[in-house]
């Protein structure tokens, strides 16, 4: 898994994290649960805001 698959990390941090409401989150904790998922194989400096908002957009929609 790379930054670039956001759909894919969204869904894997929705079933990874049930009971967070992925609206409240704040980016340094994305960016560590991002790093820290089974799969995940990319450089942790290769993330910005605009990656960590589409995760997080797309996060909220899988949660609907």
């Amino acid at each position: 898994m790379k930054w670039t698959d956001t759909l894919l990390i969204a869904e894997t941090l929705y079933d990874k994290f049930p009971d967070i409401d992925p609206a409240t989150i704040r980016f340094t904790d994305l960016h560590k649960w991002v790093l820290d998922l089974e799969g995940f194989d990319d450089d942790p400096k290769r993330s910005g805001e605009k990656i960590l908002e589409a995760i997080q957009a797309a996060w909220i929609d899988e949660a609907k």
